[in-house]
């Protein structure tokens, strides 16, 4: 039987650095070897391996993003199955945490394809690690709910969880719905919630704040509004 390729899990920036200088010097190496890629958009994704030599334009890339159907993910993994390497990319950040590359490392699993993860940032565990909250027992929950009811009632779900288990409640939003979500927040859970926000992690802009939702006074002056952002709350029981 032929010998299936590795999938390396490539963490990018969650600013606009390039992988020459994120990546520690061994796993650039690794990179530098790839032909293969399957990244979100491909223009990001060479923008990221620029500066390390390799001719982007011949680089074989396929595209998982949030439109790509299960059925395309024997497609996806083709060069695997034929031996070869292969790097998966995330627009910013790690591959398979809010981010489709799970189905692929979930497929390769089964396929009994090697999968290795380098290091590299991830805006989820370092907006954790500078909450000040729960970092003991915590969950992520993606994004909330579009329609302002159903969002509203789904935070107050999330601060009760977070009250009867100590649970770190985590979750994003997509920057022009920042406003109306922390609208929501402040107008549903109880004062002495605690919420941090931590927007542009690793970016010049950068902002990490821990209050109680009672303290969060004036949304207006937030600079938060144009800014990918992550949101967590832990309630006091």
């Amino acid at each position: 039987m032929k010998k299936m390729g590795t999938l390396y899990l490539i963490p990018t920036s969650l600013t606009k650095r390039v992988l020459k200088d994120e990546l520690k010097e061994s796993d650039l190496e690794i990179v530098k070897k790839l032909s293969h890629f399957i990244v979100e958009t491909p223009k990001l994704a060479r923008y990221s391996l620029s500066g390390l030599g390799i001719v982007l334009q011949e680089l074989d890339m396929r595209i998982l993003d949030e439109h790509s159907k299960r059925d395309s993910i024997s497609y996806l993994l083709e060069p695997l199955v034929q031996g070869f390497d292969m790097g998966l990319m995330s627009d910013a950040g790690v591959p398979g945490i809010a981010d489709p590359g799970a189905l692929v490392v979930k497929e390769c699993h089964r396929l009994g394809i090697k999968i290795v993860p380098l290091v590299g940032p991830s805006s989820i565990t370092l907006a954790l690690m500078a909450s000040g909250l729960n970092g003991q027992n915590f969950a992520f929950n993606g994004y909330l709910p579009r329609d302002p009811q159903k969002r509203k009632i789904k935070i107050k779900r999330l601060e009760r969880d977070s009250i009867r288990k100590n649970t770190t409640q985590i979750f994003i939003e997509a920057p022009y719905r920042n406003r109306s979500l922390l609208r929501d927040i402040l107008e549903v859970c109880t004062p002495n919630t605690f919420l941090c926000i931590a927007v542009d992690i690793t970016g010049e802009r950068e902002s990490i704040q821990t209050k109680r939702v009672g303290e969060w006074k004036d949304i207006k002056n937030l600079d938060i509004l144009d800014i990918p952002a992550i949101y967590l709350i832990l309630g006091e029981r």
